[in-house]
């Protein structure tokens, strides 16, 4: 009798989960043909865009590259760096996550906490993709970077907004119901950086200007972008966040960016 009870009992979760999983495939669907209602500014995907038309204009054969907190999944590959015969450092605060990176994509692997660490001002090119809204002090980020890349070079990064509704939420959850909630419903979530503590630590357009100026960079781009998929999982809650963020925007303009990007040159004579 107890076995057939807990083969119910399991049957009973699995079809829940089938079912769920299908809520929120149609869910999803809807989310996405109601953001076609919308201004295609507000569509565009921070994140692909960063990967996909942003990086590639700063990179070029020979360059020396940091990925900084990319561990297990930095930007660029085994192929492309032979390609172009890139050399590509690694800096992350957990050894195993660089670890489990593709065999042969880092040249050099650095274990420190980035807000501790001094560099070498070897690079051609430092990426901070998804990264800096981990650290508790992005000033002391800030610093380090300016350690790390050479006079004339860049720092390109992307990174969530403090101020958007997703990121206040996550400062609010326990980390471990947090991770429930994020895997169950976006399992692919668990393969990047979105399982690890985020602190948005003066995570803003208007303060991430302001602490490169404080450190010597000039800011060469600039893009912002007002969507994320995080609650497209049920579409009416979706709906109303989008109208918040239209709204939010015409209040308070730049600093109501969901995500955002800059390229920051360094000066050709401020390192040593």
């Amino acid at each position: 009798m107890r076995d057939r009870l807990g083969i119910r009992h399991r049957d009973w979760f699995a079809s829940l989960r089938i079912w769920l999983r299908r809520f929120i495939v149609w869910q999803t669907h809807l989310s996405t043909a109601f953001d076609r209602l919308i201004d295609s500014k507000y569509r565009i995907d921070g994140h692909d865009d960063f990967k996909k038309s942003i990086l590639p204009l700063y990179i070029r054969p020979g360059m020396v590259i940091y990925d900084v907190g990319g561990g297990s999944r930095p930007y660029v590959d085994r192929n492309a760096k032979s390609r172009q015969e890139l050399t590509i450092v690694g800096l992350d605060i957990d050894q195993s996550e660089m670890d489990a990176a593709p065999s042969g994509t880092y040249d050099q692997m650095i274990c420190a906490d980035l807000t501790r660490y001094v560099g070498q001002y070897d690079a051609d090119l430092v990426i901070c993709q998804s990264a800096l809204e981990h650290v508790r002090d992005t000033e002391r980020a800030f610093s380090a970077l300016a350690t790390i890349v050479r006079p004339c070079g860049h720092i390109a990064v992307f990174v969530p907004s403090r101020n958007a509704l997703f990121a206040r939420i996550n400062l609010l959850l326990p980390e471990r119901f947090k991770r429930f909630l994020l895997f169950n419903i976006f399992p692919h979530k668990a393969e990047g950086h979105d399982g690890f503590r985020a602190y948005y630590d003066r995570c803003t357009p208007r303060e991430f200007r302001a602490m490169a100026f404080r450190h010597g960079f000039k800011v060469e781009l600039e893009k912002l972008y007002f969507t994320s998929t995080y609650f497209s999982f049920f579409a009416p809650f979706y709906i109303l966040w989008r109208l918040w963020v239209l709204v939010f925007h015409r209040i308070a303009g730049d600093q109501a960016a969901e995500t955002f990007v800059m390229v920051l040159r360094r000066s050709g004579s401020d390192a040593p």
